[in-house]
């Protein structure tokens, strides 16, 4: 949630392949082939160009042929130097009929897999889809580890928060499974990281498993990894994970097959690769996360009771942001700041009015969409002095420059006092909510005595919940306004 990169320029790369092949009918044909079915492809017709374009940019899979005229390496060379310095790309290999032995051995020396000339352009396609799915995940997992450090710090004092990182703490020195529930955007895969970066396991690898965004058909390939004859063996991420944590995101998104299977995972600690015989032995901490109601997914037949108690063994609910609205300002200006840093965007103050409409606003998208505020604000706004509520996107209701109010209908038709009740109620609301429940702050911010405010809120029919730091309407002034 918090690791920030530039979006356009990852999603470029992801799409980008390098073909290298000395006949250039045969690299054309590809090239036209993939770029027809929305890829980037660039194209090398000896080792030399081939590597310097792997050192202009690291492509996302590499197809390369055997035999290479006129070049100072053979495919097997350029192979084992790409799989020396950059072992996360996958390496499709052409080869002649001639020359299966030969790229059979090619597998084996890690090249993810092989096509024989003249090639089925469907069997073409189904290669690529699945190499470039692999090299996705394994960037997505590297850079998340890379990142793990900064992506970990945690930023809130709310109520809400200091509950929430008080469960955290519990849970970092053991080895129990962690069940984190929330709303999309609120954290839940950031709390994962600060579990795992403080846990005993913190030096061992952290791996993210988007459950949502894996084919269904192809996930236990990929949590499994697979082996054959023919393709040699490939590890899976429950390998990759061995001795550190397995983060299953959206885990209600796992389908029904692939859920059993895990079961008998977190029974044994072992399984089978896809196509192999012997077990494979891995020591995990498991933590998941759902945004969605899990009892409502099992009584639907679409997750499994057995899986989801093994999972829950320890419950944590990560806070919305409208939940720890006194934390927006301070998480605003740790946006300004990554945002600066990461992306050289303005460096500016959050102004006093800017940061109080941020706490009144409505967050549906929670920490994420504060994020994206503060980069659309940092973009389009004036890069010189503080950013100013004017410059908040989304709402609408500011008083003009001139002072002027427009007031809702609802408002516009009420007599005056009633009117005058309806927008005390809701702005004393609204105060209280931005702090969290503490009274003693909403005095002093609206300028009334603590003893003076509770009797306006009385006589409003506001309710506070001390637990909750939440302030709502009472029964009857609900019923009234039924």
């Amino acid at each position: 949630m918090w690791q920030l990169w530039n979006n356009r320029r990852y999603e470029d790369s992801m799409s980008d392949i390098l073909i290298v092949d000395d006949e250039r009918d045969i690299r054309e044909l590809i090239g036209d082939i993939l770029e027809d079915e929305g890829f980037g492809t660039r194209l090398a017709g000896n080792s030399e160009e081939c590597m310097t374009a792997i050192a202009e940019e690291v492509p996302a899979l590499l197809i390369l042929d055997i035999w290479l005229k006129d070049s100072q390496m053979d495919g097997i060379d350029i192979l084992k130097a790409v799989k020396r310095d950059h072992p996360e790309i996958p390496v499709v290999i052409i080869s002649g009929h001639g020359n299966i032995e030969i790229a059979v051995a090619a597998i084996k020396q890690g090249a993810y897999d092989f096509i024989e000339k003249p090639f089925n352009i469907d069997q073409l396609l189904v290669v690529i889809r699945r190499g470039m799915e692999t090299s996705r995940l394994r960037r997505e997992n590297q850079d998340l580890r890379r990142r793990e450090t900064e992506s970990a710090d945690m930023l809130g004092a709310s109520a809400a928060f200091r509950t929430l990182m008080g469960q955290l703490e519990k849970v970092t020195k053991s080895n129990g499974r962690v069940m984190l529930t929330g709303p999309a955007g609120s954290g839940k895969e950031l709390a994962a990281r600060y579990i795992h970066g403080n846990s005993g396991r913190a030096d061992a690898p952290f791996v993210c498993v988007s459950c949502a965004s894996i084919e269904p058909d192809r996930m236990e390939e990929v949590l499994f990894g697979r082996e054959s004859e023919e393709r040699g063996l490939e590890t899976g991420l429950l390998e990759e994970a061995n001795g550190g944590v397995i983060y299953f995101d959206e885990v209600a998104d796992m389908p029904l097959g692939t859920q059993s299977k895990i079961l008998r995972v977190l029974v044994d600690q072992t399984f089978l690769r896809v196509g192999g015989s012997d077990k494979v032995e891995v020591d995990l901490r498991v933590i998941s996360s759902t945004s969605r109601d899990l009892e409502a997914e099992i009584a639907a037949d679409r997750f499994r009771r057995e899986l989801y108690h093994r999972l829950n063994v320890v419950p944590i609910t990560v806070p919305s942001l409208e939940e720890r609205r006194e934390d927006i300002p301070d998480l605003a200006r740790h946006f300004i700041a990554l945002l600066n840093g990461t992306q050289g965007l303005p460096l500016r103050e959050l102004g006093e009015e800017a940061a109080a409409l941020l706490q009144t606003m409505s967050w549906p998208g929670n920490v994420r969409q504060l994020r994206n505020v503060i980069e659309r604000v940092l973009i389009l706004g004036d890069p010189s002095g503080e950013i100013r509520a004017t410059e908040i996107p989304g709402e609408t209701e500011v008083p003009a420059e001139d002072g002027r109010v427009v007031l809702s209908g609802a408002v516009a038709t009420m007599p005056l006092r009633e009117a005058r009740e309806a927008f005390e109620r809701e702005y004393l609301m609204t105060q209280i909510n931005r702090f969290g429940g503490n009274i003693s702050r909403t005095a002093e911010f609206v300028g009334m005595e603590r003893s003076a405010l509770h009797r306006k809120l009385k006589s409003l029919g506001v309710v506070t919940g001390a637990k909750t730091g939440r302030a709502s309407k009472s029964d009857g002034e609900e019923a009234a306004a039924g």
